[in-house]
C-alpha cells in the first residue's frame, strides 16, 4: 500500500452515546481520553454482572489527512470493535460494520478534508444484538466492548490489492505456490497492469517472477498466479523457517500498490489415520484459548498476545491451539507463525443459528476470517460450522463452499457435540467429554462417526471436571489425571488425529455457566496464566527443558482421616530418587504400564519409608517388608485391612509380642510424622544417568512473597506496551503455597499504568496483573506492598519506537 498510520493513541471516548456527538462541531473535552486497544469498560475478577459492558459507546477522535492524487484514496482499517460499529467523518455518515471478531475497512475519502484535521467518530454498540454472531441464545463466554485491537488510516491508490492471498500446500508435491490476487478498481477502468513479486528469505531475493493482466473494468477483480519453485526450506513445529513476499502493482510503470506479506510454505494434510505435517505424520496436543485478560476484556496489545502463544508453545509444550470460538488477534496468529504452533481458525458463534440475517453475517465472517488469515502457515484448518450447533445442512453447505471457494489448499472442519453429524466438512470435529475420571479417556471414532473421513477431537474435560487453583490438592491431582487420561487414549488411537482439550485457562462467563462468580475453572492455568497441576501434564511431554512438578505438599492434614496418598510427579525425568531426611528411600520410574503410548507417563511415588524399618527394628528382612506393607495400608485405606492383611497382623503380633499399642507407635514414626521433627523431602530428578532438577518439600516456616516481572523492558510502538506480574507466595524451598490469601496493595511511578484494581489478595496462593506503559519514557517503579512481607520493588524500563 502506498502508506499505512496507526492511530491508536488519545482518542476521546464517553460510556454513552447521543446523535449530537457525531457533529464535528461538538465539544468532547469532557470525554475521558484513552488509548486503543481500548475495553469500553474495566469488569471485576469475579461477580459481576455481565451487563455492565453491554451498551452504546462513543469514539472521537481528531485526525490529520494528507492531501492525495486525484487517483487515491483514504481508508480506515478497523482490526476489531466489539459489536457493531457506524464510522462518521466532519460528521457524514461513512459506513457500518456487524461483528467483533474480523476486521473491516471504511472509505473516508468523499467526506474528508485534505491537509486539515478530520473530526472521527466510531458509534459502538457492545449490546448482543440478536442479529450477529454468536449470540441469540446463551453464550459460554463473555465478549466485552469497545475499539479493542487496533485502528490505521491506510493511503491507497484507486486501483490496489484488497487481498492477497498466498497458498503452499503444493510445495512438496509439485514445488509450486499460487497467489490469489484480488484487485479493487474503484473507478472500473479497463487498463493493462503488471504485477511483479518477490519472494525473500532474511532479506535476500530467492525467486523473482511477475505477470501483466488485463483489467475488465468490474469494481472487484480476481486473478491467480502460480509459480514453481526450487530450494524451498518448509516450516514445521521445530523450524518454522519464514519468507517475505513482496507483492508489487505497476501500470506503465508507476506504483500503484506494494505489500509485503510473511508466508511459509508447508504442506498440511487430515487423513483418515491421522494429521499429517510436510507428509509426516503428527498427533496433534493442544489446548484451547479464548482471547480474554482479567478486567479489560479483549483489549490487550500485541506483547500480550505474544506471551499466550509462547506459554502454549514452550511452558505447555503443545504443538496446537484452537481459537475457540472466534477469529483472534493478528498478533498471536504471527507469533504462532513464529514459533511453530499449529492453528484450528475458526468463525464466531457457540450452539445457536440464528435466521437468515444472522447467518448472512456468519457468511461474511468466513469470507473475512479466511482472507484475513489464509497467509499464516500456522493456520491448518477453517472451522466453519457454529460451535456445538445443530446440523443445518443448508446453511453449512454454504460456509463450506464459500471456504473452499476462497482457500483450497486446507481442509475445512465443523465442531460437533453430536454423534453420526451430518458431515459437509472435510473433517470431522467433534468434542468429546465421555471421560469421567474411572472410564475410557476418548470414545472410539467408530462409536461417533461411521465415516471414513478424517477425526479430530476439539475439546475434552472441561466442563466435566472444573478445578479451582485453590481446591484440595487431591481435586487438583484428579484433574491432571483426567487430561492425562485422554491425551493417553488420543496417543493411543491412529484414527484419532489428535486432541485438544478445554482449556488453556480459565474465563469470565455469563450466569449460566461457571461457578456462580461469572467464572468457569475450566482452564489448566488460572486467568492470570497461572498453572495448575493439569498444566504440568503437557509441559512434560517434551525433552527439551527438564521439568519435575511433585503434586502435592506431602502434608497429611490435607488428606481425608490424615491418610496420605500416593504422590504424582509429572515429569519428563527418566526415574526420580526421593530421599527422606538425607536418607535414600527408593528410585521411582514412569507408570509406562497405566499409560504405555505417552511420551512422558507420570511417576508415582507409592513408598516413603524405602529399607528404614529393617535398618531400625526388630524385624527380620522378611517382616520388615511384611509390616511397612501393612503400615502403607494403613496409611492409605484406614483400618480397614483385608481379611489376608488381618492375618498377617496377627501373626507379626504373636511372633515380636506387639500390641496395638505398638503398632500405632510404629505407624506415628514412620508414617504419621506426629510429634517429630519436621520431615524433609527431597527429589532429583535424572536424565541419562545425570541430576538435572532437585526439589525439596518440607513445612513452611519463611514464607516469601515472590515477585516475577515477564518482561522489564516495555518498548511503546504504534500501541501501548504491557507485561505481567505474578505474585506468588513460596517457601524457602521456592516451592508455593497454595493456601494463601494475603492483601497486597500495589502502586506505581513514572510512564507505567496498573492495569484493574489497586487492592488485591493472593488466590490459591499467587496472583497475576499487568502494568503498561502510559506515553512517557524512562524508568518506573512498581511497588508491591504488603502488611507481611513489607514493600518490594521492581524497576521498569520504557521506552518508545516511534
Amino acid at each position: 500500500m502506498l502508506r499505512k498510520q496507526p492511530l491508536n493513541f488519545n482518542w476521546k471516548y464517553t460510556p454513552d452515546f447521543k446523535e449530537v456527538y457525531i457533529n464535528s462541531s461538538f465539544d468532547d473535552t469532557s470525554f475521558t481520553t484513552v488509548q486503543l486497544p481500548h475495553s469500553n469498560i474495566e469488569t471485576p475478577y469475579n461477580n459481576f454482572d455481565e451487563k455492565i459492558y453491554q451498551f452504546e459507546s462513543c469514539y472521537r477522535k481528531k485526525i490529520w489527512i494528507d492531501s492525495i492524487a486525484s487517483d487515491e484514496r483514504v481508508l480506515i482499517h478497523f482490526e476489531g470493535v466489539m459489536t457493531y460499529a457506524k464510522v462518521y467523518l466532519n460528521g457524514q455518515y461513512l459506513g457500518d460494520h456487524k461483528g467483533g471478531y474480523t476486521a473491516f475497512k471504511i472509505d473516508l475519502t468523499e467526506a474528508a478534508k485534505f491537509d486539515a484535521d478530520n473530526e472521527l467518530v466510531v458509534y459502538v454498540d457492545s449490546q448482543e444484538r440478536n442479529d450477529i454472531p454468536p449470540f441469540g441464545f446463551v453464550v459460554d463466554y463473555l465478549t466485552y466492548g469497545g475499539i479493542y485491537r487496533e485502528v490505521s488510516l491506510e493511503y491507497r491508490h484507486n486501483i490496489h490489492f484488497e487481498s492477497i492471498a498466498v497458498k503452499t500446500n503444493d510445495i512438496i508435491k509439485n514445488s509450486e505456490m499460487s497467489i490469489d490476487l484480488y484487485v479493487h478498481n474503484q473507478l472500473k477502468i479497463k487498463d493493462h497492469l503488471t504485477c511483479i513479486c518477490d519472494l525473500k528469505l532474511n532479506n535476500q531475493s530467492h525467486h523473482q517472477f511477475s505477470l501483466d493482466f488485463t483489467l475488465m473494468g468490474e469494481h472487484k477483480e480476481s486473478l491467480t498466479i502460480s509459480e514453481s519453485l526450487k530450494d524451498i526450506k518448509l516450516w514445521d513445529l521445530d523450524n518454522p523457517t519464514l519468507y517475505t513476499l513482496e507483492v508489487t502493482l505497476l501500470r506503465n510503470g508507476k506504483l500503484l500498490d506494494h505489500h509485503e506479506i510473511r508466508i511459509g510454505f508447508r504442506e498440511v494434510e487430515f487423513r483418515k489415520d491421522g494429521f499429517y505435517l510436510n507428509r509426516e505424520k503428527i498427533k496433534i496436543r493442544g489446548l484451547n484459548r479464548h482471547q480474554s485478560f482479567p478486567y479489560v476484556g479483549y483489549a490487550m496489545p500485541k506483547s500480550a498476545q505474544y506471551k499466550d502463544a509462547d506459554l502454549l508453545k514452550y511452558d505447555l509444550a503443545l504443538n496446537t491451539v484452537r481459537l475457540s470460538h472466534y477469529p483472534q488477534s493478528k498478533h498471536f496468529l504471527d507469533r504462532c507463525d513464529e514459533i511453530g504452533l499449529l492453528v484450528f481458525d475458526e468463525i464466531p458463534g457457540w450452539q445457536h443459528i440464528g435466521d437468515e440475517a444472522w447467518q448472512d453475517v456468519a457468511l461474511q465472517n468466513v469470507k473475512e476470517m479466511i482472507l484475513t488469515d489464509i497467509n499464516h502457515p500456522s493456520v491448518i484448518i477453517w472451522g466453519v460450522r457454529i460451535n456445538e450447533s445443530q446440523d443445518d445442512d443448508c446453511f453449512y453447505e454454504k460456509t463450506h463452499q464459500l471456504a473452499k471457494s476462497l482457500d483450497d489448499s486446507r481442509q475445512t472442519g465443523g465442531v460437533r457435540c453430536i454423534r453420526d453429524s451430518h458431515l459437509i466438512e472435510d473433517v470431522y470435529t467433534y468434542n468429546d467429554f465421555v471421560h469421567t475420571g474411572k472410564n475410557q479417556g476418548l470414545d472410539k471414532k467408530k462409536a461417533v462417526i461411521k465415516s471414513e473421513k478424517p477425526y479430530l477431537v476439539t475439546e475434552y474435560n472441561g466442563h466435566m471436571f472444573p478445578t479451582k487453583k485453590f481446591d484440595n490438592e487431591s481435586h487438583r491431582v484428579e484433574h491432571a489425571l483426567r487430561h492425562l487420561n485422554v491425551m493417553e487414549a488420543s496417543a493411543a488411537d491412529d484414527l484419532i488425529s489428535g486432541a485438544i482439550g478445554w482449556c488453556m485457562f480459565d474465563y469470565n462467563t455469563h450466569k449460566d455457566f461457571g461457578s456462580g462468580d461469572k467464572i468457569c475453572y475450566h482452564g489448566v492455568m488460572d486467568m492470570f496464566r497461572i498453572p495448575k497441576y493439569a498444566a504440568y501434564t503437557y509441559a512434560s511431554q517434551q525433552h527439551d527443558t527438564p521439568v519435575m512438578h511433585i503434586a502435592s505438599s506431602i502434608n497429611i492434614g490435607e488428606y481425608e482421616a490424615s491418610l496420605l496418598q500416593d504422590i504424582c510427579i509429572f515429569t519428563n525425568c527418566d526415574y526420580v530418587e526421593l530421599y527422606k531426611n538425607n536418607t535414600h528411600i527408593n528410585t521411582f520410574r514412569p507408570n509406562y504400564e497405566k499409560y504405555p503410548h505417552l511420551l512422558h507417563p507420570p511417576i508415582i511415588v507409592d513408598d516413603f519409608v524405602g529399607s528404614a524399618i529393617m535398618d531400625n527394628e526388630n524385624f527380620s528382612k522378611n517382616d520388615a517388608l511384611i509390616v511397612k506393607n501393612l503400615l502403607a495400608s494403613v496409611s492409605k485405606n484406614g483400618t480397614n485391612l483385608k481379611f489376608t492383611d488381618k492375618l498377617k497382623m496377627a501373626w507379626i503380633f504373636l511372633k515380636y509380642k506387639m500390641n496395638t499399642r505398638d503398632a500405632e507407635d510404629l505407624y506415628t514414626k514412620y508414617f504419621g510424622g506426629w510429634g517429630g521433627s519436621a520431615t524433609d523431602y527431597v527429589f532429583k530428578g535424572y536424565k541419562d544417568g545425570e541430576c538435572v532438577t532437585e526439589v525439596q518439600k518440607s513445612q513452611v516456616f519463611n514464607p516469601e512473597l515472590k515477585v516475577s516481572v515477564d518482561s522489564s523492558e516495555l518498548i511503546e510502538d504504534i500501541t501501548y506496551d504491557t507485561t505481567r506480574v505474578v505474585l506468588e507466595l513460596v517457601d524457602e524451598y521456592d516451592q508455593s503455597i497454595i493456601y494463601a490469601h494475603d492483601a497486597i496493595r500495589l502502586s506505581c511511578e513514572g510512564p507505567i499504568e496498573i492495569i484493574g484494581p489497586k487492592m488485591i489478595s493472593l488466590i490459591g496462593g499467587s496472583i497475576g496483573f499487568w502494568i503498561k506503559t502510559s506515553g512517557e519514557t524512562g524508568t518506573a517503579n512498581l511497588h508491591i506492598h504488603s502488611e507481611r512481607f513489607k514493600t518490594i520493588t521492581k524497576e521498569i524500563k520504557v521506552t518508545k519506537l516511534i
